[in-house]
């Protein structure tokens, strides 16, 4: 693509985890703590589990595709490859809804602190300082926002590790359960599982970020860390996640210690620690919601980048990279100008429509393993191959799509509405379906859109290469 650049092969292994665990803001599990012990009877951390058995089977499918597919674009290219362009793209939409909102969602969180810190000040002056701050980061490189969203998660973990001593030491005291061992928080008279797996749906929204690490494909020195990186940043993320919900149970079996259940983050914080951790720990939210909005800003902007260089989206803007910081400018400024939205729209509304597009793109990237390797190349030969190939993600494929059928009935609406949008849309692009979505392909665009792997300190990759 003539004046465009290439993305830049400088992404380690564990710049790549962090980035994931940023996108997945391991303090929303406060943030939502009230709501989903509201929801499940107490129960908070058996949805956590729940989710993270269902994660774990995607993350294993996720890892299998990547290798096949070693390029940007997620449950997208995945599905566009393996079964047919036209349904990749439609998968690809559905999931452009909760990567693009993810950004304004984080935009949303830091008015709402800031708000609550600066009441006298009008909101738009919060949510205009964010969106240019982070779209400059985003700009200026790939490795500039690794390094930035490194600190801030590791200010977020210092403080919620350092919020689990002191809820021990609440508990060896006597506090809530008093004691630091217990089912309860899992097993207890009046929870119910039809509660737990809705419970599921709401905190299966912490774990969005997992699968965006497949967005630094083409920014990663070698392909072969990414699914350790993904297998990685899932199960750290999910142990945070139960670790954390455990203690705070224990601590808080029920909501009647908290006067705002929607968000109880800053509360938490007062009655474990008091007013000054209080302020800590607030500070570590703000630092992860920061995080958050890093990595995501970055990752929908790979996402869209794929799309233009497959030319289902107007491949000049899109498409472009630019030469001088190897980043895809265009895509970055719109999901700046997306998170301007922040100004008027409601947390509630907004994080309603975001696990639709990503138990969608889950569902469906179990599905390309079993489209690839049973029917694409008939690997599938013995018990082995078909445990492997079908039973494995067809699990993750029927337990995506259960928590997708438990989702409100405001996120089912707004999501097929936003599909239906889509589908005019392709219709549209491919003049009443009678071009195939193929047909827009540039085959010299995709081939240089990153640099060539670094081979020298990797004998594997240099074998590979030189065969």
């Amino acid at each position: 693509m003539a004046g465009s650049g290439s993305l830049k092969r400088n992404l380690g292994l564990w710049s790549i985890v962090g980035l994931g665990l940023g996108y997945m803001t391991p303090t929303v599990v406060f943030d939502t703590f009230g709501i989903v012990s509201e929801g499940t009877n107490g129960a908070v951390p058996a949805a956590y589990l729940v989710a993270l058995v269902v994660m774990v089977f995607t993350a294993i499918s996720y890892g299998k595709m990547v290798r096949i597919f070693p390029t940007a674009g997620s449950a997208y290219t995945y599905t566009r490859e393996t079964m047919t362009p036209g349904l990749g793209f439609l998968v690809g939409w559905t999931s452009l809804m909760d990567y693009l909102l993810l950004p304004m969602v984080n935009c949303l969180i830091i008015r709402l602190y800031m708000e609550s810190m600066v009441p006298d000040a009008p909101p738009w002056v919060w949510v205009v300082a964010y969106t240019v701050i982070m779209t400059g980061i985003v700009l200026s490189s790939m490795r500039g926002t690794a390094n930035i969203n490194a600190i801030l998660l590791v200010f977020s973990l210092v403080l919620m590790v350092t919020y689990c001593v002191l809820a021990i030491a609440q508990l060896n005291a006597g506090e809530g359960a008093g004691t630091v061992f217990s089912p309860e928080p899992f097993v207890h008279d009046g929870v119910e599982f039809s509660a737990v797996l809705t419970g599921a749906t709401v905190v299966c929204f912490s774990f969005i970020g997992f699968d965006a690490v497949t967005m630094y494909t083409n920014e990663a020195k070698h392909v072969n860390i990414m699914p350790k990186a993904i297998m990685i940043t899932v199960i750290a993320g999910g142990m945070i996640f139960l670790i954390a919900s455990y203690f705070t149970q224990l601590l808080y079996p029920d909501n009647s210690q908290f006067t705002i259940v929607d968000d109880p983050l800053p509360e938490i914080g007062l009655l474990t620690g008091g007013p000054f951790f209080q302020l800590f720990f607030v500070a570590a939210a703000f630092a992860a919601t920061v995080a958050s909005g890093l990595a995501s800003h970055a990752s929908v902007s790979r996402m869209l980048l794929v799309m233009g260089r497959n030319g289902v989206l107007p491949r000049k803007a899109f498409g472009y990279i630019n030469p001088r910081t190897h980043t895809p400018v265009f895509n970055i400024v719109l999901v700046g100008a997306v998170c301007l939205f922040a100004m008027s729209f409601s947390l509630e509304l907004i994080s309603a429509f975001i696990n639709f597009g990503a138990l969608i793109a889950f569902t469906f990237v179990n599905l390309t393993v079993i489209a690839h390797y049973a029917f694409r190349t008939r690997q599938v030969v013995d018990v082995r191959t078909a445990f492997k190939y079908v039973v494995m993600p067809g699990l993750g494929a029927i337990l995506t799509g259960v928590l997708w059928v438990s989702l409100h009935a405001t996120a089912l609406i707004g999501g097929l509405v936003w599909l239906a949008i889509g589908v005019i849309y392709l219709a549209v692009l491919t003049r009443g379906f009678t071009r195939t979505v193929r047909s827009f392909d540039d085959p010299e665009a995709d081939a240089d859109m990153s640099e060539p792997e670094d081979t020298e300190s990797d004998p594997v990759a240099a074998e590979k290469s030189a065969d």
